[in-house]
């Protein structure tokens, strides 16, 4: 939806609550996507949330369609939504999820409402989603859909043609068709086009792809979406270990975890935990925010150590005073530029150690040429504007050593961090800083005692 669509709509919404006009409000909600109201929802106050909620219950919203819904908010959204709701009307709702999107949520509820849930819902629908949550947090177990449909070689085309049309709505992946043996072991894949093209006579397995990309329910989510966009697949059969189809992940899931994983990515670099929400309180932001920005205290810290080493040099020379905090700002910008690079390449896995070593030389001498380049500038209107030709050469050397130093440490500290199985993510940015702020202080003071105080 449009920025001013949604704007429109938010404004016309709280209109018709504040106004009490709910018969407004349903007939402008009845012609709106679900992914809309999704995104809609996310804007209103917790008070008029449950309104939105509360009315399409009342209006009897086809269940197919709430769940849909449901599914394009936010899980930590959705159950505060359904935790407000009778358990009675949670559980329709939850049977009308795909196994992977209703195991989600369910595993955000506290234990009790997990326990009353499960104990209420279809007997196969609550056996599918425990076996579920008995995989990690993050697993293709986790993560994968129970509703697909998957037959045995010896079935010929039409009664496959004929399954997948009784089957219906009920399959999550009606773009492949799995081929399995009698102990449901993955033997192989169809695609839809395959099976329209053929005679009715065949059998799957007369016609079936036996090299099938596959994963097993303990990979990790983000080791799966490599393996779906590597290979430009809509889904991807997940098989136990011995080799039997228990589920599928499909592509909508896959860009569920990208976007989940580059956020998670992204607060890292920043100095912010994963689980981090702008709907979180003050006092629950202060909390997790703070003890990176002690640990940031700690860590800038060094470069106050660093500068009262040059005290005397500072005061005989304080025109150094001006252009100090220069040198340790653009040698952070190089290497934060270089760590975003490192760790982009790390997350999508295209760092082997020759590569690694190529993409540290051409940064090496991205940040050398940058270095001579912006030294030089830097020395040359320094000297102008300071009538003095030596700092400014101090100047620019400083600014060519940092940088080159920046592109070094931007390179190693991500590749030194993968190497001890740590997140590249996760300190990359702060000790890069760290660095720069620090090398380039004591580059900049230390030619600067060599080149200006006399012997």
């Amino acid at each position: 939806m449009k920025e001013a669509a949604l704007e429109k709509l938010l404004r016309y919404t709280k209109q018709f609550i504040k106004l009490r006009t709910l018969g407004h409000l349903w007939n402008a909600l009845e012609k709106i996507h679900y992914a809309d109201i999704a995104t809609l929802i996310e804007y209103l106050s917790p008070q008029e949330r449950s309104i939105i909620i509360q009315l399409m219950i009342d209006r009897k919203l086809e269940m197919s369609r709430f769940a849909d819904l449901i599914s394009e908010i936010r899980p930590e959204l959705a159950v505060e939504l359904l935790s407000a709701l009778e358990t009675n009307k949670i559980i329709p709702i939850l049977e009308q999820l795909s196994s992977d999107d209703a195991a989600s949520l369910i595993s955000l509820f506290n234990e009790a409402l997990q326990i009353e849930l499960l104990k209420k819902m279809k007997k196969e629908d609550s056996v599918d989603i425990q076996e579920q949550l008995a995989y990690p947090e993050e697993s293709a177990g986790r993560i994968m859909s129970t509703d697909f449909l998957a037959l045995n070689g010896n079935t010929s085309i039409g009664d496959a043609i004929s399954a997948i049309q009784l089957a219906g709505e009920d399959v999550d992946v009606p773009f492949y068709l799995y081929v399995v043996d009698d102990e449901e072991r993955l033997k192989g894949v169809v695609s839809l086009k395959q099976l329209i093209l053929v005679k009715a006579k065949l059998t799957l397995q007369d016609i079936m792809n036996p090299d099938v990309y596959k994963v097993d329910t303990f990979m990790d989510q983000e080791e799966v979406a490599k393996v779906v966009a590597n290979y430009n697949l809509l889904a991807i059969p997940v098989v136990d270990e011995l080799y039997k189809l228990v589920g599928v992940v499909t592509v909508d899931d896959v860009i569920d975890i990208i976007q989940d994983e580059a956020t998670e990515d992204i607060y890292k670099l920043a100095g912010v935990t994963e689980d981090y929400s702008v709907d979180l309180s003050t006092v629950k932001s202060l909390k997790k925010r703070i003890p990176w920005l002690f640990l940031s205290l700690f860590t800038t810290s060094l470069s106050a150590v660093v500068v009262s080493f040059f005290k005397l040099t500072l005061e005989n020379f304080i025109t150094l005073a001006f252009l100090m905090p220069i040198v340790p700002a653009i040698g952070g910008v190089v290497g934060n530029q270089t760590v975003a690079i490192m760790v982009r390449e790390i997350v999508l896995g295209n760092l082997e150690w020759k590569r690694s070593k190529k993409i540290l030389f051409k940064e090496l001498g991205v940040s050398t040429g940058s270095g001579i380049v912006i030294g030089a500038v830097s020395s040359a209107l320094s000297a102008l504007i300071l009538k003095n030709w030596l700092i400014g050469a101090v100047f620019g050397a400083a600014i060519c050593v940092n940088l080159f130093l920046a592109a070094l440490m931007g390179t190693l500290i991500p590749l030194a961090l993968r190497r001890m199985k740590l997140d590249p993510a996760l300190a990359s940015g702060m000790l890069v800083t760290m660095f720069t702020d620090s090398m380039g202080l004591l580059a900049f003071l230390g030619l600067a005692t060599l080149t200006l105080v006399p012997k």
